[in-house]
């Protein structure tokens, strides 16, 4: 079983990224995938949720209207796109995949943005 993330990177303020979570090793579809972050000395936040395998949505409060979830099941991916980007986004990011008792993460992928 493996999760990876990749898209991370360095943006200016204001700016947009993409993170990509490809999944293996298991039945996708079937799986919640989400995103949290962790930014220095803080706790590892959820930022939103794909329910599997209807693809319902739901998002934290703070990036609520600047980042979309999405997943493509046949291709086993699911995406993060990070409009509208500021400075408190610095963070890794990871990709969760949850269903019963399975419950897999990647090993994160670093945001940096830059005022």
């Amino acid at each position: 079983v493996q999760l990876v993330e990749s898209g991370g990177g360095l943006v200016q303020s204001g700016g947009s990224l993409r993170l990509s979570c490809e999944g293996s090793g298991f039945t996708f579809r079937r799986y919640d995938i989400s995103w949290y972050r962790q930014a220095p000395m803080k706790g590892r936040e959820l930022l939103a949720v794909s329910t599997g395998p209807s693809g319902n949505t739901e998002y934290e409060d703070s990036v609520k209207g600047r980042f979309t979830i999405s997943r493509d099941n046949d291709r086993n991916l699911a995406f993060l796109q990070m409009n509208s980007l500021q400075p408190d986004d610095t963070a890794v990011y990871y990709c969760n995949a949850r269903w019963l008792a399975n419950n897999y993460w990647g090993q994160g992928t670093q945001v940096t943005v830059s005022t």
